[in-house]
């Protein structure tokens, strides 16, 4: 009988985007609807098998690096790359649903799928997972996922890996966390709103880092938007949906106002129409630039109607069907 392949989940920030470089609080939550998982190119899968060629060419190029690092000393986390590479070369491929360049994990999802098969003395996903297994797993994911963005937190494989929401409480400390989910008669709902382009990370985060050389930028960012992003956080996890809504707007607004670079411009007259109707509120999906906007509503067929004659994709994370 064959083992069954683990499926690895796409992470969705729901908060702490350019705030967490100056230590605010941060969650994020592993998202059930794009997933991938290792397989082997044969004949009982059906899959498309150019995706699969490129994909199994990526690993290779991926295990090369390891290995490299590895023989000069500068791998910590211990990996069976032996049998890695001998996999690859069986036709080895990560086949996967998570758009790339759209702020998803997508590889993310694959470092936390090849840690789970390959790592020596690996860490047991679970949901009461020790802190100090938790900066284990940050520290290895944070050397494994360098190789696809230059330098990695961790924290996006390790959501993948985890599969359970991971609060950022600030300074290096990390936890599992549950939402509630509250009904108060209300059609509540999370989410996504595709803007149909993809983006690079690394540009828009230097684009704020040369913004937070000003002064008065830097200050509203602190005493402003931290304030706001811990409050909203703590209000989610103890389930105050009416000071959640309030501090979400004030987020929303903020990110209009200091974070424009980061909003593709077809979406501002709807990000400026949530905040002036109260039907939805939009902000940034981690870097931003492109990929996908989040959405909060409380008017879940109203506003998926409304953003569908926009133009835009509208895809559910979260619905609490309230009714």
């Amino acid at each position: 009988m064959k083992k069954k392949q683990e499926i690895f989940y796409a992470k969705i920030l729901l908060f702490g985007e350019y705030s967490v470089i100056y230590n605010s609080m941060g969650l994020i939550i592993p998202y059930s609807h794009f997933r991938g998982e290792l397989a082997f190119m044969n004949k009982d899968r059906y899959t498309d098998l150019d995706f699969a060629k490129q994909s199994n060419n990526q690993l290779k190029n991926y295990a090369e690096s390891l290995l490299l690092l590895e023989k000069s000393g500068n791998l910590n986390v211990q990996l069976d790359l032996p049998a890695f590479i001998t996999d690859i070369k069986k036709g080895l491929y990560f086949e996967s649903t998570i758009p790339q360049g759209y702020g998803l994990g997508s590889s993310a999802a694959l470092v936390a799928a090849v840690y789970s098969r390959y790592a020596k003395n690996k860490i047991k996903s679970r949901k009461n997972i020790a802190s100090d297994e938790i900066l284990q797993l940050k520290s290895d994911f944070s050397e494994m996922e360098a190789f696809f963005h230059g330098t990695s937190s961790g924290v996006d494989p390790l959501n993948s890996y985890i599969k359970y929401p991971v609060l950022m409480k600030g300074k290096g400390q990390f936890e599992t966390v549950g939402i509630p989910r509250t009904d108060n008669g209300k059609d509540n709902a999370i989410f996504l709103l595709n803007t149909g382009k993809s983006r690079k990370t690394g540009p828009l985060v230097q684009v704020f880092l040369e913004k937070s050389k000003d002064k008065y930028y830097q200050k509203a960012i602190k005493e402003e938007l931290i304030p706001l992003n811990n409050h909203c956080i703590n209000s989610l996890l103890d389930g105050n949906l009416n000071e959640f809504r309030i501090a979400l707007k004030k987020i929303s607004a903020f990110q209009l106002n200091y974070f424009k670079e980061m909003i593709p411009k077809s979406c501002l007259d709807l990000w400026g129409k949530g905040l002036n109707t109260d039907d939805y509120y939009l902000k940034l999906c981690g870097a931003g630039g492109g990929g996908f906007i989040l959405g909060f509503t409380g008017e879940y067929d109203k506003v998926k109607q409304d953003i569908s004659e926009n133009g835009k994709t509208f895809i559910p994370v979260y619905r609490s069907n309230g009714k």
